[in-house]
């Protein structure tokens, strides 16, 4: 099969590696998907860059958690009728060595989600680490119908997804953007409510969208930056639920958070309690096939530019980046 894989980690176009290597087989209670599209992660080119000092789990890795395909083999355990069916792939690469960059995949077969017929490969292979991720802020604290969530990065991978998701669940949403000039790329029919955070009064304007003048639930992309902004729109008992900082240690207003009873959650997608990604499986599974999801791409590579596709995560943007793979007669 094609494939990309690395064998060292460094910058993309020094490590990464195009070329042959043998099909896997699927095992006991697994599928193998050949592959249409790879959706490539930031955590995906983190590992691959030794970020924090990560080292090498395997001699070699063939990057990318997230997928869309068809079921083409199952190994012993598993519905041999499930060969044929098309599906989006989550955790292709997490803790295995072998990920979705390559003509086939071999996952757990409970990884490997039925895709209804209408919802596009790009949309599958965007519901992945962010998709959960974004389910998992927003409804690991119980349902949101009648609250009101603020996304902050509402125009991000995952911020965007956590805006749909809560308003599929029938919240109140609101957003922040960084920039004033951004405003008009928000979806003004998912968020009820945004801000930019280079305004005058950024914590003014949400507790003016907010009705009670409070937020239920945040989901945090920046709780280096946020904390104050947090603390002055959260009511009693809001969650925060945080999955990136811009500043390690990370410095929290105490005292604050505590006179309102917040509590904190702190998201890492690749160990979430596995009930939680098989709920927020079947649950970004009927959004999207309701219609209440999208997820923009940028731009896309073939295989052979994978080292480019790295890159472009690394350099930021809004829009998802996917490589698509060639597909076997």
């Amino acid at each position: 099969m094609r494939a990309a894989w690395y064998e060292e980690q460094g910058p993309a176009a020094a490590v990464l590696r195009t070329g042959e290597l043998p099909g896997p087989v699927p095992g006991p209670g697994e599928v193998r998907v050949r592959v249409a599209v790879s959706g490539v992660n930031p955590g995906d080119t983190k590992k691959r860059a030794g970020w924090l000092g990560s080292r090498m789990p395997y001699p070699r890795v063939i990057p990318h958690s997230d997928a869309a395909g068809v079921v083409d083999a199952t190994g012993d355990g598993v519905d041999a009728r499930r060969t044929g069916e098309r599906v989006w792939v989550y955790g292709a690469q997490s803790y295995r060595p072998f990920g979705t960059a390559a003509e086939y995949t071999v996952v757990p077969a409970d990884q490997a989600v039925p895709l209804p017929a209408h919802v596009p490969d790009d949309l599958g292979a965007c519901l992945g680490i962010p998709g959960i991720t974004a389910h998992r802020a927003v409804f690991a604290d119980g349902p949101v119908d009648g609250r009101t969530v603020l996304v902050h990065g509402v125009l991000g991978a995952v911020g965007s997804l956590a805006a749909q998701l809560a308003r599929w669940g029938g919240a109140t949403v609101l957003g922040t953007v960084v920039r004033t000039g951004d405003l008009p790329e928000v979806d003004r029919s998912v968020v009820d409510g945004a801000v930019a955070l280079d305004g005058e009064d950024p914590a003014a304007a949400l507790r003016a969208y907010a009705p009670g003048g409070a937020v239920h639930r945040i989901v945090e992309v920046a709780l280096s930056d946020n904390g104050p902004l947090d603390v002055a729109v959260a009511g009693n008992d809001t969650v925060i639920a945080a999955y990136a900082t811009r500043a390690d240690p990370t410095p929290l207003p105490f005292w604050e958070l505590l006179f309102k009873n917040v509590t904190l959650r702190l998201l890492g997608s690749d160990d979430f309690p596995p009930e939680a990604r098989r709920q927020a499986a079947r649950d970004l599974t009927s959004a999207a096939a309701s219609g209440a999801l999208a997820a923009p791409v940028r731009e896309r590579f073939p295989l052979d530019a994978i080292a480019r596709a790295h890159d472009a995560v690394d350099a930021g943007g809004r829009g998802r980046i996917l490589v698509t793979l060639p597909q076997a007669s």
